[in-house]
């Protein structure tokens, strides 16, 4: 696949997400959609949605209950898209979704992978190519980026790093949705900055495109490390997104559980 290729299968994953077109995310026109369930969304999104940003740099496409149709046009309308994501800015949209119950809750830049730049990283460490059965036994604590325990049936493919008989690395995607596969990745503190985790993200994502999948990668824009990770491993930043979630939920977050 060309990177052109990719990209065009990750605005399409956007649309079905999103209730809108492919186009609607280049358009330089803003444009808010009434926000609905579709069976080829990613399946961890808990459509509909009554708050939900996403720009792939041109415009914002708000997919939006009908309560929030009229505040969330009022914000996007007021600001550029680049600084509707951040602060001072983004504490007009919160103090909009308050009175309807709602506080800004994620925010997440997101990779695709470009061709002409993934190339398999060098690691002081062998690789092997994990499936199922090789880390069934892996739901730990250590490993909650690269393994969902909630999830585990959407775990398809994991990539490993081993110093002799320990795990020390393990990237592992999830199949999100029909086309797209999202890679996370962890490694043990000791064996960390050994580039590591780049010869995990790189292989793995190689692997998704010979299953003819997309791979594609999150990180909060303040995890420095993660981003470098990204770009590192033949990822560009493709998109970015936002999402408000009801009080109680954030509150749950914020204590942990």
């Amino acid at each position: 696949m060309t990177y052109r290729q990719i990209y065009r299968i990750a605005l399409q994953q956007s649309a079905y997400d999103c209730n809108c077109r492919a186009e609607d995310f280049l358009s330089h026109t803003n444009l808010v959609v009434r926000s609905r369930p579709h069976p080829l969304a990613r399946k961890y999104l808990p459509l509909p949605l009554e708050c939900d940003l996403v720009s792939y740099g041109s415009n914002i496409v708000a997919q939006v209950s009908e309560r929030l149709e009229r505040p969330v046009s009022d914000y996007i309308a007021r600001y550029p898209a680049a600084h509707c994501f951040e602060t001072p800015n983004l504490h007009v949209l919160d103090d909009a979704l308050k009175p309807h119950g709602l506080r800004v809750c994620f925010m997440a830049e997101y990779f695709l992978p470009d061709p002409s730049l993934l190339r398999e990283c060098p690691c002081p460490y062998p690789l092997r190519v994990l499936t199922p059965d090789g880390f069934a036994n892996r739901y730990t604590g250590e490993w909650i980026n690269a393994l969902s325990a909630e999830h585990r049936e959407r775990d398809v493919l994991a990539v490993g790093a081993y110093d002799g008989d320990v795990l020390v690395g393990l990237a592992g995607c999830s199949a999100d949705c029909e086309g797209m596969y999202q890679i996370g990745v962890d490694v043990r503190p000791a064996y960390r900055r050994r580039g590591v985790a780049c010869a995990l993200t790189s292989r793995l994502a190689m692997e998704i495109l010979a299953m003819g999948k997309v791979p594609f990668y999150c990180a909060a824009w303040s995890n420095i490390a993660s981003v470098r990770n990204a770009i590192r491993s033949g990822f560009r930043p493709a998109w970015v997104e936002l999402t408000a979630r009801e009080y109680a939920f954030v509150e749950q977050i914020n204590r942990g559980q």
